[in-house]
C-alpha cells in the first residue's frame, strides 16, 4: 500500500499510545492558561505542517502546552515559536514572521516543520518509551519528502530522536557525532546531512545561549549547503 503525508497525519491525530502523554494533553486542554480562557484548546496530537518538497526538515521536541497545544500546529502561538518563524522568514524559509494560529497564512517554503513527539510532555520531558512510539511517525514523514536535503534538530532530545530514525530511512550508520549547536552529521552516502540548533526555549533565548542571529545563521549556512547536497537516497 502506498503512503502519503496526509495518511500520516490522520493516523497522528488518532493516536493514543501513550496513557501518560493522552491525560497531560487534554488536561491541560481543560484547565488551559488564564491569558486563553475564552479559546478552544486543540488538546489533540499535533501532525507535521509545511512544503511536501521540503530540502529542510525541521525536528523540534515536542507540542508546546499552550502553544501547538492549543493551536494544534506545530511551534504556533509561543515565545518558541515566535522566535523560530521569525528566523524562518529572515532567511526565506516562511512568507510571513509570525506563527500565532491555524489559518493565519502562513506558508513554509522549501521547509517542513515536525517533531520528536506529537503530543504536549509533561515538564517538556518525554520519556524514551514515548519517544519511541513515536519515531514510526517521523521515519514515514522522512521517507515522504523525497527532496530532503538536510534535517535539523532542535535541542538535544530531537538530535537523538533523529538519528535514531535516519539510518532505517536512508541508510548508514547512526552518527556517533554529539549534539551541539551547528553540529553536522553526515549518515551516509546520499543521505541528508543532520544539523544541530539549540531548541529556541525561552530558556535559552532569553539567556542568550541561542540568539537570532545564531539561527539566522546557521539557517543560511544549511541553504547553502544544498548546492553541493546529492539526492537523497532512501533504504530499501
Amino acid at each position: 500500500m502506498s503512503d502519503s503525508l496526509q495518511q500520516v497525519r490522520a493516523e497522528v491525530l488518532a493516536c493514543r499510545r501513550c496513557p501518560r502523554l493522552v491525560e497531560h494533553r487534554e488536561r491541560v486542554a481543560r484547565e488551559k492558561k488564564r491569558e486563553f480562557r475564552s479559546e478552544e484548546y486543540w488538546g489533540k496530537p499535533v501532525p507535521g505542517f509545511g512544503d511536501p518538497n521540503a530540502r529542510l526538515v525541521v525536528v523540534g521536541l515536542a507540542p508546546g502546552a499552550h502553544g501547538s497545544n492549543r493551536t494544534g500546529r506545530m511551534f504556533t502561538g509561543d515565545r518558541s515559536a515566535a522566535f523560530l518563524v521569525r528566523a524562518f522568514h529572515a532567511t526565506g524559509f516562511a512568507n510571513q514572521p509570525t506563527s500565532v494560529r491555524r489559518g493565519d497564512g502562513l506558508e513554509y517554503h522549501d521547509l517542513y516543520l515536525t517533531a520528536g513527539v506529537r503530543c504536549v510532555p509533561p515538564d517538556n520531558r518525554p520519556n524514551p518509551a514515548e519517544r519511541s512510539n513515536c519515531a514510526p511517525f517521523l521515519e514515514r514523514e522522512l521517507r515522504l519528502l523525497p527532496e530532503a536535503r538536510a534535517i535539523l534538530a532542535l535541542g538535544g532530545f530531537a538530535w537523538e530522536a533523529t538519528r535514531e530514525v535516519v539510518p532505517v530511512v536512508y541508510g548508514g550508520t547512526r552518527t556517533s557525532v554529539p549534539f551541539s549547536h551547528g553540529a553536522c552529521a553526515v549518515i551516509g552516502p546520499g543521505a541528508p546531512l543532520l544539523w544541530g540548533s539549540y531548541h529556541p526555549s525561552p530558556q535559552n533565548t532569553n539567556t542568550g545561549k541561542l540568539s537570532f542571529p545564531m539561527l539566522v545563521t546557521l539557517l543560511e549556512r544549511i541553504r547553502a549547503s544544498f548546492s553541493d547536497a546529492p539526492s537523497a537516497r532512501r533504504h530499501p
